[in-house]
């Protein structure tokens, strides 16, 4: 009788060790997302520095009913620099850094998370998820981040648009916001900004993450060198964008409608708006070709440094 009492509490012992986690694999859990979260952020912030101007470019040309042209968007960088000087055409980069920073670590680190759940649950691990559980771990992650930092979004567009002497910094921004417009205006947009992150970042994701498997299963060495990782990441961006650009435009029409005297719609009113006095491709569409000269390049720099983040923190850690 003693035997099997030892033998019931071994067994208990042993059941209960099966179902708690092990204080390694925690430790290890929280070590993985604190360098998602890191190499997330220090991602978005190169990639976002490097194409500042063209975004700013591209930000003023959607909030106005000015034709966009290769030859307009350049006259404007231009003379931007000639009367603003070289640093303004980075102006409204600390906001975006601001947003960007947070945004990226987030959604890196939600897509590492969101691909390990669907991994567990479909019965594969990570980067071998079938292709629709690859496109969900792209689409949540992108809809987590920016769920949890679009007013910073907005903060970056009118600060893009905006002369300097309307709003010094960021945090006057803010303040004259919800003095003037109420804090809801915060969240104005919000709706074409889910609706288009859903097929920019899942399309984005389920893209670089096809282009790495094919290139595993078919290349001589397992890992792509960092230039190949920019060349999957460029289409992965190009492919993204296209996708989901004239949600984008609708979204900084209805985010700088406050500035801009564009009035203070709905999702719809603002396509109809832009369809009746641009045209449907001219409007909704406008500063694509710009997109499509950043975007693969921004993209392309983000997730070529989050991998060589993850890799270098890896063998730090090793």
């Amino acid at each position: 009788m003693g035997n099997g009492v030892k033998e019931g509490a071994v067994r208990l012992r042993e059941d209960a060790e099966a179902v708690l986690p092990s204080p390694i694999s925690s430790k290890s859990d929280h070590r993985q997302v604190l360098s998602s979260l890191l190499s997330g952020a220090v991602a978005g912030a190169l990639a976002k520095t490097a194409v500042a101007p063209l975004d700013r470019t591209k930000i003023i040309f959607q909030v106005s009913s000015k034709r966009f042209s290769a030859k307009e968007a350049f006259r404007l960088l231009y003379f931007t620099y000639l009367h603003e000087g070289f640093l303004s055409l980075w102006r409204g980069n600390s906001a975006t850094m601001v947003r960007v920073v947070p945004y990226a670590a987030i959604q890196f680190s939600a897509h590492e998370e969101y691909k390990r759940v669907l991994g567990r649950y479909y019965g594969f691990c990570g980067e071998a998820l079938p292709p629709w559980p690859r496109l969900l771990a792209g689409a949540l992650a992108g809809t987590t981040a920016a769920s949890l930092t679009y007013p910073l979004d907005l903060v970056r567009a009118r600060m893009a648009v905006t002369p300097k002497e309307m709003y010094s910094n960021i945090f006057h921004v803010f303040i004259r916001i919800s003095r003037e417009e109420g804090l809801k205006t915060l969240y104005h947009g919000f709706t074409p900004t889910v609706l288009g992150v859903i097929p920019y970042a899942g399309l984005s994701f389920f893209t670089y993450e096809t282009l790495k498997s094919l290139h595993r299963e078919y290349s001589s060495h397992r890992q792509p060198y960092p230039f190949e990782r920019m060349i999957f990441g460029a289409c992965a961006g190009l492919i993204g964008q296209s996708a989901s650009y004239p949600l984008d435009v609708v979204r900084r029409r209805m985010q700088t409608a406050g500035v801009t005297g564009h009035p203070r719609t709905s999702i719809a009113c603002t396509l109809r708006t832009i369809v009746r006095e641009e045209g449907a491709v001219r409007g909704l569409y406008k500063g694509l070709s710009m997109n499509w000269l950043k975007g693969p390049i921004a993209v392309g720099i983000s997730f070529t440094t989050f991998d060589l983040m993850q890799i270098l923190l890896r063998h730090l850690q090793s």
